[in-house]
């Protein structure tokens, strides 16, 4: 038996789960929030209970020492030395990486220079993964990539129609996000089938505050909805997702405002905030809608309508489709989004949904299209901390 720890780190917070492997019992979870200000939080489950801590966290060593702190203070390790391995999620790996790596000095590297394509992701990582790196000096370490899991598609789906030595270059071009959740929710849904995944066509739509939607042929993905960076694809809570460059050139003219500036508008003030106008979050604006708010009836309008042009097109691409899956925050949590999208797709597809089913679905794993669907719909509820776990007992051969 080997206790494993996953980590989730972003620019001002880190996740964790740690497991006894190769049980896969999960012995705590929590994370750290605001990292870096005046008053952080730190949370942590363990034995059905909740213990949560308000208290300086000024960066993400103090948070890791936190952690390691909780975790013999609280029981949950009896010494630090039980924990054998860390897996850390990295955003962006580029081309670089189409596999979880043992991390070595070259992975580390990598992941460093490619902090450009991903500013407010890979930098953290790297943060973190220093952290536990001398707060755990004994341990190994293995980096799992957001961007792994797409490096199947091909130059037809990845590459963009501009200048072709923006690609060769400056690594212009499709990466994809949510890498590991894709994986995942596509290996369970061929379970949950009965069948190879490698004999199955699916599409697995990632909705959350940040999306994307994935088009997989016999396990491996052909196309995906994010681009260059998580920006890119489908609408999303604050981000624009795919949009007219034109729109871009003429408003920093009209606001006359710089690049950084432009890239605040589009990644924190557009999606469902930038048209609602109320929020991002879907609750907020399904309750406007359920009160004939026009702008929050608009937004769920404008979100379906990006949502089925992108499954449709992968429909295409895939030439059928065995499933369709569901999952992440609004996927696995929100009836409505899930019957808005599906009604739409119903008569072009052939889908036979169980909406009353539907409607009682959250947070759980349930096929809600009918027996005589010609496509199985499910909502997946996804799990990238095991994906991480189960790759770091791999590599590191625990």
């Amino acid at each position: 038996m080997s206790k494993v720890i996953a980590v989730n780190s972003g620019s001002s917070s880190l996740k964790f789960t740690l497991y006894d492997m190769p049980s896969e019992n999960i012995l705590c979870s929590g994370q750290a929030e605001r990292i870096g200000l005046d008053m952080g939080i730190f949370t942590i489950k363990y034995n059905g209970e909740k213990k949560v801590d308000n208290l300086p966290i000024p960066n993400h060593k103090v948070a890791v020492d936190i952690l390691l702190k909780d975790l013999t203070e609280l029981g949950i390790v009896k010494d630090l030395d039980e924990i054998k391995g860390a897996g850390h999620r990295i955003v962006q790996g580029g081309a670089y990486f189409s596999e979880s790596v043992k991390v070595d000095d070259d992975a580390v590297a990598k992941v460093d220079e490619l902090c450009e394509l991903a500013p407010l992701h890979n930098h953290a990582h790297l943060v973190c993964y220093r952290a536990f790196k001398e707060a755990l000096p004994k341990i190994g370490h293995v980096f799992v990539f957001d961007t792994a899991f797409h490096q199947t598609m091909g130059p037809e789906s990845y590459l963009f129609p501009v200048p072709y030595d923006w690609y060769t270059q400056y690594k212009i071009r499709r990466y994809g996000a949510h890498g590991t959740s894709h994986w995942y929710v596509n290996r369970r849904a061929a379970e949950l089938m009965g069948k190879n995944v490698e004999d199955l066509n699916m599409i697995t739509c990632h909705l959350g505050n940040g999306a994307s939607i994935s088009a997989i042929k016999g396990g491996k993905v052909i196309n995906t909805s994010m681009g260059l960076t998580p920006l890119g694809g489908i609408m999303m809570g604050t981000r624009s997702g795919d949009i007219d460059p034109t729109v871009v050139f003429y408003m920093m003219k009209k606001l006359q405002c710089t690049p950084d500036e432009m890239d605040t508008f589009l990644n924190k003030r557009s999606g469902m905030l930038g048209v609602s106008g109320i929020s991002s979050d879907a609750r907020d604006i399904q309750a406007a809608v359920d009160k004939g708010d026009e702008r929050a009836i608009l937004t769920t309008n404008l979100y379906t309508n990006r949502v089925i042009n992108v499954v449709g097109g992968y429909y295409m691409q895939l030439g059928h489709v065995d499933a369709i899956v569901f999952t992440a925050g609004l996927g696995e949590n929100d009836a409505m989004t899930r019957e808005r999208i599906l009604k739409h797709m119903e008569e072009a597809m052939g889908l036979s949904i169980d909406y009353d089913l539907n409607k009682t679905i959250r947070g759980k794993e349930c096929r809600i299209s009918r027996d005589d669907s010609s496509i199985a719909v499910y909502v997946i509820p996804t799990n990238e901390e095991i994906v991480i776990a189960r790759d770091t007992v791999r590599l590191l051969g625990l």
